[in-house]
């Protein structure tokens, strides 16, 4: 399967029905990819650098509210990281689109994980139980 970012697609539980983003012009499951969208415009060390960027402005809002720093940002599935979090008026919502692929981490705290999404322009930070059990949104803002 081909890549524009070279990410490791071989452990993705969709590859058997991905066909890669570089035979799909950058939009392997029908959305945008925040990866291949930069690759295409400037370049893989333009993203490799607008990663850097962005994985340093996500570790000043952690540390701004007492969480452990991350070290990487992989690129994700919005099916695998798009939870449904209730609103303080009791609503459930969703804020992200399962077609798209956004960049994003998993911080592991004492008895719940931290993840962390973006796609450039906001960022969500949400706590969760196992594998995405009783979501808590912490931070949705633009970046």
């Amino acid at each position: 399967m081909n890549t524009y970012c070279g990410a490791d697609c071989s452990k993705c539980p969709s590859k058997e029905s991905c066909k890669g983003c570089v035979s799909t012009c950058g939009s392997p499951f029908g959305g945008s990819c925040v990866a291949a969208e930069h690759i295409k415009e400037k370049g893989l060390e333009s993203y490799r650098q607008f990663k850097e960027e962005i994985k340093d402005k996500i570790n000043v809002i952690l540390k701004s509210l007492n969480y452990p720093q991350t070290e990487n940002l992989f690129e994700l599935n919005g099916r695998f990281v798009n939870l449904e979090y209730t609103l303080p008026n009791e609503e459930k919502a969703k804020f992200l689109d399962d077609r798209n692929i956004y960049l994003g981490t998993q911080i592991q705290l004492d008895d719940l994980s931290c993840g962390v999404i973006t796609d450039g322009s906001f960022i969500l930070i949400c706590t969760y139980k196992g594998f995405g059990e009783d979501p808590k949104l912490i931070l949705y803002r633009s970046l």
